[in-house]
């Protein structure tokens, strides 16, 4: 495929679809509940609904924002970031706790090095967006 058609790709259908984007939400999770490095980031999880709820809103959630089915959105009516997390304390450790996380995640993944820059580049954007704290 070439590089132009490529980019006319959501990084939903990049990632694989459902299938791609779940693996990337359970590696995800997977980093912060065995990592000790993410201790804090899976306590916060867990001090909530829980990591299996958290891994499968992250899944609605990810697979609209990636492009894909809105399902975040048809199950909650919105997707913005700031009202979703207003619960949760997010500061400037915690959102790089997350980021860190997820780009484990994501070199993990196998993905091509565009593709894996272009999500990283997404999500640095979302949780700067989630932060609700200095």
């Amino acid at each position: 495929m070439g590089s132009t058609e490529q980019a006319r790709k959501s990084a939903y259908e990049r990632l694989g679809g459902d299938d791609g984007v779940r693996a990337l939400v359970e590696r995800f999770y997977d980093i912060i509940e065995q990592e000790e490095y993410a201790e804090e980031l899976h306590l916060l999880h867990r001090r909530g609904f829980g990591v299996a709820h958290s891994r499968e809103e992250q899944f609605n959630y990810l697979s609209g924002f990636f492009g894909g089915p809105q399902r975040y959105v048809m199950k909650h009516g919105h997707a913005r970031l700031k009202e979703i997390h207003e619960h949760v304390p997010i500061g400037p450790e915690m959102r790089d706790l997350w980021l860190r996380c997820m780009d484990q995640a994501i070199a993990g993944s196998g993905l091509d090095e565009d593709l894996a820059a272009l999500l990283m580049r997404h999500l640095k954007a979302a949780a700067e967006t989630a932060r609700n704290q200095d």
